[in-house]
């Protein structure tokens, strides 16, 4: 059987439908059980007909990777673990929360598995954790180094990568998938997907940064491949392709019958928006919309190679306009 943490997220629930569309029998933990219904949304989209079958493959478990005893208890009779729960946030005022999520949350899991003797663990990290210099191409060997413009959300996934090879050093056989931001049939309320629903409200502003972008078909299918070859103790990125932020908002709103954006926001104005936006969280005591750090991030020109894991498993990944479509078209709400 196959433990699934973060089975309820975006990829989670990709990644459990392309496993359980191959007959795995899974086990998936979940902290909140009304989420449980955007992954039947998700299963019923994909699969009309036959979804509810591929469902009753899920077995799910109410626990948390921040709580020893429930991962003991979902470790009972599992070979294989895909964690893929997680913090995102860039928020400095969660930088505590992310360090206990991403890595403590990670060592939790790692030990269960090295003491339920569990054979292979694919880990979810990010394009974060790799790093990479401004105006640069980059790729697994990219040295990860440690600035004052490196984010929290950064710290947490590299520290959280840290334990994982800590596990491999004690004899645990690990993949780790660094993928960029993941978009695919979801809520548009919830994660990269609120993009969509800002480009359908009407979005006049871009700016000039460049980041990589990637369906979560291909993240979910390349990890069920990595997990089932011979493959161990490495880490791939997942890119299906890196383009400026202007086009790929033209493109969201091309295909949503929008007007483009067509404002070029300079760097004073959006220093000034997160600025204005932390003064609003400050009052209302909520996480701001606009952070220093994701302001920052919108400038950035980021190009990644994926080619490893094209090698690797002999494949290619799915074109930004079809992944913009199903995206579009697997909207749940």
């Amino acid at each position: 059987m196959i433990l699934v943490t973060g089975g309820t997220g975006l990829l989670g629930s990709h990644l459990m439908f392309e496993l359980a569309r191959q007959g795995s029998k899974i086990r998936a933990i979940y902290r909140n059980a009304s989420r449980i219904k955007s992954v039947e949304k998700v299963f019923q989209y994909y699969s009309p007909n036959d979804y509810l079958d591929l469902l009753n493959l899920i077995e799910w478990v109410e626990g948390d990777i921040l709580e020893i005893n429930s991962l003991e208890e979902a470790m009972v009779g599992i070979t294989q673990v895909y964690h893929c729960a997680g913090l995102v946030s860039f928020a400095k005022r969660d930088f505590d929360e992310l360090i206990k999520i991403n890595r403590v949350g990670t060592a939790n899991l790692v030990n269960v598995c090295l003491a339920f003797g569990v054979q292979k663990i694919a880990y979810v990290s990010s394009t974060a954790a790799i790093g990479g210099a401004n105006n640069s191409t980059i790729s697994e060997k990219t040295k990860w180094e440690l600035s004052p413009e490196i984010s929290g959300y950064s710290i947490s996934k590299y520290s959280a990568e840290k334990e994982v090879w800590r596990g491999v050093e004690e004899g645990l056989d690990c993949v780790i998938v660094n993928p960029s931001v993941i978009f695919g049939a979801g809520n548009w309320e919830e994660s990269s997907l609120t993009i969509f629903r800002t480009v359908n409200n009407g979005l006049k502003f871009y700016t000039r940064g460049k980041n990589g972008f990637v369906d979560a078909r291909d993240v979910a299918e390349i990890m069920v491949q990595l997990m089932q070859s011979d493959v161990k103790n490495e880490r791939f990125l997942c890119v299906g392709e890196s383009v400026s932020f202007q086009t790929l908002l033209t493109k969201i709103a091309l295909q949503l019958g929008k007007k483009p954006p067509s404002i070029n926001t300079p760097k004073w104005l959006v220093g000034f928006a997160w600025r204005i936006a932390w003064l609003i969280s400050k009052w209302k005591g909520t996480n701001p919309t606009l952070t220093k750090d994701s302001a920052q991030s919108s400038f950035n020109v980021k190009t990644y190679d994926a080619s490893k894991v094209q090698k690797a498993l002999s494949r290619q990944f799915r074109d930004l306009d079809d992944t913009i479509e199903n995206t579009i078209k697997g909207r749940i709400s």
